[in-house]
């Protein structure tokens, strides 16, 4: 996916935010200060998901299936990837790193087994090694077909929207944009966009290359990301992202955007809907209405979110 998923790829996983519900006087964008974030950045503790008993039932049952196969067929490297996402998808991130040094190991040209540690290296706020194993990912696609990423937690449709090549580009541009450089972020979000090929790829790429634009003060740039932009665009999962990019545009206030993303269903709509809003004040130069939303998204549960962990680095660049 290549929106932000709070343990994998697809964003059909329905969690719990503790968003205050005074921060809906966001119409003037005095919004409320919660207190200090309860995971700070570069912070390896445990950062549990907030899923119901059921859930949690059926994830242990795929993971005991994942394993049981893995256990049969110890060298296959799709064994160790399910293996490896079935135990992440439970929060047990440096547990799935584990699985996937050991199955890196066996098989140290498996561009896939880097792209998934990578991931897990970008949860745990691990950006240098995240950087290193994703351009190793990067560097053994070089001329390779690309291929379809199934997804650990199917979409409504039950389709696919990444690719290996795509997810690679994404997460090594996440963890340079996560890190602060930004000139390299905005060359991995350039190599994403060639592989960015549904409305759901293009419009999650499309988002982290205009802000990494914005970032780098190259506005005529970014403006020309969103010509490939509509209302129209048939979007599966990725809606959070598309809102932004015709907020971008200027069709709805920021405002607007983040009281229909609190009142979602879904934890991840106000982390990645405050953490696109928050950086358009802070390349507007709005610093503390930015650093108020942040805050608010440290405030909530969504601790693994992408949202997330960019309005933790942003706080740590602010201080």
């Amino acid at each position: 996916m290549h929106h932000e998923t709070y343990f994998g790829n697809s964003g059909a996983m329905q969690l719990i935010l503790v968003v205050p519900i005074l921060i809906l006087a966001i119409a003037s964008t005095t919004l409320a200060q919660p207190s200090a974030p309860a995971y700070p950045l570069k912070s390896s503790g445990v950062c549990l998901p907030a899923l119901s008993a059921e859930t949690k039932r059926e994830m242990e049952a795929r993971l005991g299936e994942a394993r049981a196969r893995f256990e049969e067929n110890p060298n296959d490297p799709e064994a160790i990837i399910w293996l490896g996402r079935r135990t992440a998808y439970l929060g047990r991130f440096s547990e799935a790193i584990a699985v996937y040094t050991r199955g890196i190991h066996k098989f140290p040209r498996d561009a896939r087994l880097y792209r998934h540690r990578g991931h897990r290296h970008i949860t745990l706020r691990h950006f240098e090694l995240a950087i290193k194993d994703l351009e190793n990912a990067a560097s053994l696609i070089t001329r390779r077909r690309d291929e379809a990423e199934p997804d650990g937690l199917p979409n409504v449709r039950n389709i696919p929207t990444s690719t290996l090549n795509s997810n690679i580009w994404y997460h090594l541009g996440l963890a340079y944009y996560l890190s602060g450089d930004f000139k390299k972020a905005l060359a991995a979000y350039r190599e994403c966009l060639k592989f960015s090929t549904n409305p759901d790829m293009l419009s999650a790429t499309s988002h982290w290359l205009y802000m990494t634009l914005r970032r780098l003060d190259r506005p005529q740039e970014a403006k020309r990301v969103l010509a490939a932009i509509s209302a129209e665009m048939d979007i599966i999962e990725n809606h959070d992202y598309h809102r932004l990019l015709l907020m971008y545009q200027g069709g709805g206030s920021p405002e607007t955007l983040l009281e229909e993303a609190h009142k979602s269903a879904s934890a991840l709509s106000f982390p990645s809907v405050g953490y696109g809003v928050g950086n358009w004040y802070l390349y507007h130069n709005r610093r503390e209405e930015a650093a108020r939303i942040f805050r608010i998204i440290l405030g909530s549960s969504s601790c693994a979110s992408f949202g997330y962990i960019a309005a933790e680095a942003e706080m740590k660049r602010l201080k």
